[in-house]
């Protein structure tokens, strides 16, 4: 719901990082593996209960995240770096609840257990309309520029990155905010079968 408006914020300031990135040769795939990386290093960090730390290099591997598409739209975006962009992605907003349910279990394994159910609901709407936006030549005007067609909802990355900050300073909160979050995200996947149906059905 929110990443155009972050994105539109944004753009500017990671543009002009991304222009000295690619001036200095580094890639976007680079990045995107050194943002993969600490946002491993964060989940450690939470599984180890140093949220001050998980806090930050969860940061860092989202600002990451949003330079490489910068330095690939400013080079030559490549199907590989989208696939392997989007497929870390998923692989980090798994490790995030898992990494508080390890910090926590009996508190916390089992809101973690339905925000990672919620996961599998919200990704596979966006990856399976993707691919059938792919098959049929259609286009996304609210997000251009990127791999594929980003279906949108309530529980976008935004919304994500600002719940599980969230967790990080309030982790005694984990389950509120875990459940809550679910919830939403039931509600993005309902959206997105719905809408993404009855596109295709149209098309």
């Amino acid at each position: 719901m929110l990443d155009r408006h972050a994105q539109t914020l944004l753009r500017p300031a990671l543009n002009a990082a991304a222009r000295g990135l690619v001036r200095a040769g580094v890639s976007a795939d680079a990045l995107t593996w050194l943002g993969f990386a600490l946002g491993l290093a964060a989940a450690v960090a939470i599984a180890l209960q140093a949220w001050v730390w998980g806090l930050a290099l969860l940061l860092a591997s989202r600002l990451l995240d949003g330079l490489d598409g910068s330095v690939a739209r400013l080079t030559e975006p490549t199907d590989a770096g989208g696939f392997l962009d989007i497929t870390l992605d998923f692989v980090f907003y798994a490790a995030i609840p898992l990494a508080f349910a390890v910090a926590n279990p009996q508190a916390n394994a089992l809101p973690a257990a339905v925000l990672l159910a919620s996961f599998i609901g919200t990704g596979s709407s966006f990856l399976a309309f993707a691919a059938i936006a792919e098959k049929r030549g259609l286009t996304d005007t609210a997000l251009p520029g990127k791999s594929f067609y980003f279906l949108g909802g309530l529980t976008e990355a935004t919304e994500t990155i600002t719940v599980f900050a969230a967790m990080c300073l309030w982790p005694e909160h984990f389950a509120v905010l875990a459940y809550g979050f679910a919830a939403l995200c039931a509600v993005t996947t309902g959206m997105r079968i719905g809408w993404g149906y009855f596109r295709v059905r149209s098309e």
